[in-house]
């Protein structure tokens, strides 16, 4: 999908051509699952995939949205209208950005949008941050904000979390906004540091697989937030902030104090082991040793699978056929409750494994996946 193509649609759509096209990627998450609004520590990178903008700016107080991924005609939303809860399709996304700045007083006098995005939705990939993003770094450049882009982040954080209603972490948006090609971002959201962690899998003869289970799911469902509130109540237990508080080597010691709060010991016990495979993970990584993340991996899985409860029956078949065929170590990646696994694969075995999962698939009856390759992409940039 080039810029030029969403340039160009946007010219039939209003009228004119845009004053500029922007981009922000979906992103795959390595290691760290329901860590980030436990202030702890995530290592995501960017996708190829990516959402397009054309975005012009209005002085009227209007805002108009159109998607080419989503059927309909021009959506048109008054700026002094928009309001938490007001809408309920994708436009609920690109007005809560408008809102989030025009709320941290940024001043947003309206804006024509045409949006297209090669980011599968439901598939635990970021579409829905990568959407936000785009939509924030297009209004920054076109109205001189200023903001670098992990503020940015935040306030598309902001607009999903309140206007929207999903209570997401920060990692999807920092992602979107801060990756670079070739790297995962080691990203601490408590303070927000980033590291650009070098990845390069290809030239150690490994790939990164991504299986789309095709099992949608939803952020603003209830499950989520139930999780998180629980992850709040450890915390609250425990006497700390955030479950990043709680040493890897004083986990049993914590869990102990848990008594039979047995759903929140999973909770936390899940975040702190998680914590430290990121940590592990990013020391492999600078030692030279990729292939040996692979056990990090499907540690991870089994942690999510388990104590966190997110998995389903399909990622959990990802999982198992692609470690019987000789993968490295595999995971589901993202949220849960549905979405996208990652296995960690040499390059000769791509095709093997590929067949693998698709006819374990076929047998159990469930819905073709979706495999294609993970390479560490740029983030959130201007195109034209």
């Amino acid at each position: 999908m080039g810029a030029q193509q969403v340039a160009d649609r946007f010219a039939e759509l209003y009228g004119a051509r845009p004053e500029g096209v922007w981009a922000a990627p979906g992103r795959v998450n390595l290691i760290g699952e329901h860590t980030d609004y436990n202030d702890g520590f995530v290592m995501p990178f960017a996708l190829p995939h990516q959402a397009v903008a054309a975005v012009s700016r209005r002085t009227d107080g209007v805002l108009r949205l159109h998607s080419a991924d989503i059927e309909g005609g021009i959506t048109e939303l008054r700026l002094d209208d928009l309001a938490p809860g007001g809408d309920h399709d994708w436009t609920a996304y690109p007005a809560g950005v408008v809102w989030a700045l025009r709320e941290a007083g940024h001043e947003i006098t309206g804006a024509d949008v045409h949006l297209a995005s090669t980011v599968p939705t439901g598939a635990g990939l970021s579409s829905s941050a990568a959407l936000e993003v785009v939509i924030a770094l297009a209004l920054d450049d076109l109205y001189d904000l200023g903001l670098q882009h992990w503020r940015l982040a935040r306030l598309c954080q902001r607009a999903e979390n309140v206007y929207v209603g999903a209570p997401t972490g920060i990692m999807d948006q920092t992602a979107s906004a801060c990756c670079e090609a070739g790297h995962a971002l080691f990203l601490d959201t408590r303070d927000l540091s980033q590291q650009q962690i070098p990845f390069d899998l290809a030239a150690g003869g490994l790939r990164l697989l991504v299986v789309d289970t095709q099992v949608k799911h939803a952020h603003s469902g209830g499950e989520y937030g139930r999780r998180r509130a629980g992850c709040e109540k450890g915390a609250a237990l425990l006497g700390v902030d955030a479950l990043r508080d709680i040493p890897y080597d004083g986990l049993d010691a914590a869990l102990a104090r848990l008594g039979d709060e047995e759903e929140v010991v999973r909770l936390v016990r899940h975040v702190v082991t998680e914590n430290e495979r990121v940590e592990r993970t990013v020391a492999l990584l600078r030692a030279g040793d990729p292939r040996a993340i692979g056990p990090v991996l499907t540690e991870g899985h089994a942690s999510l699978r388990d104590d966190f409860r997110v998995s389903c029956p399909e990622l959990d078949l990802v999982v198992d056929t692609a470690l019987a065929g000789g993968a490295l170590g595999a995971r589901m990646t993202g949220g849960g409750f549905g979405g996208s696994a990652i296995v960690l694969v040499e390059a000769a075995d791509v095709d093997t494994l590929t067949k693998s999962v698709e006819e374990a698939f076929a047998a159990a009856g469930f819905t073709a996946p979706r495999v294609f390759e993970a390479v560490p992409a740029a983030g959130a940039r201007r195109l034209v």
